[in-house]
């Protein structure tokens, strides 16, 4: 699909009318616990990092107390996450980074951002959409999954996918999109089964299971 496309107006349509008002489904009341939060957020869901969340911010709220905190109580506090020693230490050293170098203060640049421990372009993205305002295209397993079964890229890579959609919605859209996505590969487009007999738009999706 191309900017000036039918198809991608439609789809685009669509995804509005199901969410028209969609939003992080990461609980967080500040720039930096949603940071701690999108990193705890890889290879598990965020139902799973919600549940884990309020007991780990009540003890640690903020890069200051996070930074002195001791590694092992981070690491008992998030257990229940998935590869919880290694985002552990990336929330560690992140808080520390943002302690050291930006003043206690979550930076507000994908540069800055990305300069920090455990954070690659998509927690950035998160970070920048959602806690700062500034359009971030987040592309997560979903988002790949919808791009690619609705021809808006024909890339594997994440990065490479970002640019693609990032060319096709404009800019004051692309924090909305990625929410939108998610939301529509958790609902209808599931991974093993989509929902294609349920689905508005699979007349114009090429990957659609025909009946």
């Amino acid at each position: 699909m191309t900017k000036d496309d039918k198809g991608l107006k439609a789809f685009r349509q669509y995804l509005e009318s199901l969410f028209p008002a969609p939003e992080c489904a990461l609980k967080f009341a500040t720039p930096f616990q949603l940071l701690v939060a999108t990193i705890m957020s890889a290879q598990c869901t965020d139902k799973q990092v919600n549940k884990t969340t309020p007991g780990l911010f009540a003890k640690y709220p903020d890069a200051k107390s996070m930074a002195g905190a001791e590694l092992s109580d981070i690491e008992e506090t998030i257990r229940s996450i998935g590869i919880y020693k290694n985002k552990a230490r990336n929330i560690h050293n992140a808080a520390k980074a943002i302690m050291e170098n930006f003043g206690g203060e979550v930076p507000r640049t994908m540069e800055e951002l990305t300069s920090l421990p455990g954070v690659g372009r998509k927690t950035a993205n998160v970070v920048l959409g959602n806690a700062f305002g500034v359009p971030g295209m987040v592309v997560d397993t979903h988002v790949k999954r919808i791009a690619n079964r609705f021809g808006l890229t024909k890339n594997q890579d994440p990065a490479k996918i970002e640019q693609d959609l990032m060319k096709l919605i404009p800019s004051e859209s692309w924090t909305d999109f990625s929410h939108q996505l998610v939301l529509f590969g958790r609902s209808v487009c599931d991974a093993r089964k989509p929902d294609c007999a349920g689905c508005g738009v699979s007349e114009i999706c090429p990957s659609a299971v025909k009946k």
